[in-house]
């Protein structure tokens, strides 16, 4: 989730009423400051960064299609969904637990080896294809295959909590718009995934052969987006100003204990509950409720990657919109966090109920308001749990929220097999 955009800005303070360019580095330690000036070439770095961390997650559900056709009698997005997200938590657990890993492993190594754990997840999929596909375009099933297509999920999942836990407590020291920045970027990338998924399956025929190549192209254009992530992660550290922050950040690595970590669950444990709770609604739901539970007469086997590309636009659209505005109130997001449950039974009427709600408007509409309420208030509790404590403790804070964002994450993709059961 969160970038190397958190690396530069670490204990970097912009005075952005002054100049929005101009930084100030603190070193702690030594009482010093040095005064950087951002380089333009850092901001392509950024967003390339945040395009990249959610990237190979949305290329996974995206595929829909792909994936249904191979292995038609398997939950594939439920499955892809527990494996993901449960394995993210668990590497974010552990560096939480594992209080001297920020000097064991240094930022830049664990960038690239989280990139070239996304990169070889990608790749598993049009390579397991090849070995098994036939001459006459029809597919061996295989469990083995299967279970190894879920192995690299679970791989990419390690490689997003590696990313994202190592780096989430610097978030909490920005001001709010570098907050804002960085969940509207990470939700960017759902909407250029879908977009890349529309371009490669309407540019090939409609048949197994087409599928084939069309999912094939996608991960692999998916993939060379990675190679340049990690060219741009090489890049941003060779920059002057990149290596006098590293410098400065070496010394100044503050652990989590588990005590500083209870008090300030306790602290903000309202804004911590909406977080999970804004995803356990939502991964209960997307993706595997909208991939697998409906169809549709009129989209046929496009009817998933239109939910899921309309899910995407408008999660960005909401995320987007805490640059314009954004609440205030603490109890007011907390109960829109909660008010989101009524989302269950409107599904469900879509799902069950009469023959108006089962077509494609209302199910359209319903998946437009459950992106932009997920973009908006996740924006919103992220933006203020970690300003409403001292700024000393807004790391902790920003930590605690990550976690809690993470439970919900497990938490919802386990409640999406409802669905089926």
């Amino acid at each position: 989730m969160l970038k190397l955009l958190l690396i530069f800005q670490q204990e970097m303070w912009p005075y952005a009423h002054l100049n929005p360019k101009i930084y100030v580095m603190k070193n702690p330690s030594s009482r010093s400051t040095l005064t950087v000036a951002e380089p333009q070439s850092t901001k392509g770095c950024h967003v390339r960064k945040l395009h990249g961390n959610l990237l190979p997650w949305n290329a996974f559900i995206t595929a829909v299609d792909y994936f249904g056709y191979l292995y038609p009698t398997k939950h594939v997005e439920n499955v892809f969904s527990v494996a993901y997200m449960t394995s993210s938590v668990l590497i974010l657990v552990l560096m939480l637990s594992w209080t001297k890993w920020n000097q064991t492993l240094s930022l830049r190594l664990r960038l690239n080896l989280g990139f070239s754990m996304f990169v070889l997840s990608l790749m598993v999929t049009p390579i397991i294809e090849w070995t098994n596909w036939h001459q006459n375009g029809t597919n061996v099933e295989s469990n083995a295959a299967y279970f190894v297509i879920v192995a690299s999920v679970v791989i990419c999942g390690l490689a997003d909590g590696l990313i994202g836990g190592s780096l989430v407590g610097s978030a909490g020291k920005l001001p709010k718009q570098y907050m804002q920045a960085i969940f509207a970027g990470t939700a960017s990338s759902g909407v250029l995934i879908s977009i890349l998924r529309i371009i490669t399956k309407v540019s090939l025929p409609h048949t197994p052969q087409g599928l084939k190549t069309s999912a094939h192209l996608y991960f692999i254009t998916s993939t060379t987006i990675l190679i340049g992530c990690i060219i741009c992660c090489n890049l941003l550290y060779k920059l002057p100003v990149m290596q006098q922050h590293y410098a400065l950040v070496q010394d100044n690595c503050l652990p989590c204990s588990r005590h500083k970590f209870q008090d300030m669950a306790r602290t903000i444990r309202w804004p911590a509950f909406g977080i999970f709770a804004i995803y356990t609604v939502t991964l209960s739901i997307f993706p595997g409720f909208l991939a697998e539970n409906l169809e549709s007469k009129l989209f046929k086997d496009w009817y998933p990657i239109l939910l899921i590309t309309v899910y995407n636009v408008s999660d960005f659209a909401g995320k987007s919109f805490t640059a314009v505005y954004v609440l205030k109130s603490f109890g007011k997001a907390t109960w829109f966090c909660i008010a989101r449950l009524i989302f269950y039974p409107l599904f469900t009427a879509c799902l069950h109920g009469p023959k108006w709600l089962k077509n494609e408007v209302p199910i359209i509409f319903l998946t437009t308001m459950l992106g932009l309420t997920n973009g908006y208030l996740t924006s919103v509790i992220m933006i203020l749990a970690p300003k409403s404590v001292p700024t000393s403790e807004a790391e902790i804070a920003a930590i605690v929220m990550a976690v809690s964002l993470g439970m919900g994450l497990v938490s919802g993709s386990v409640l999406g097999w409802f669905w089926i059961i």
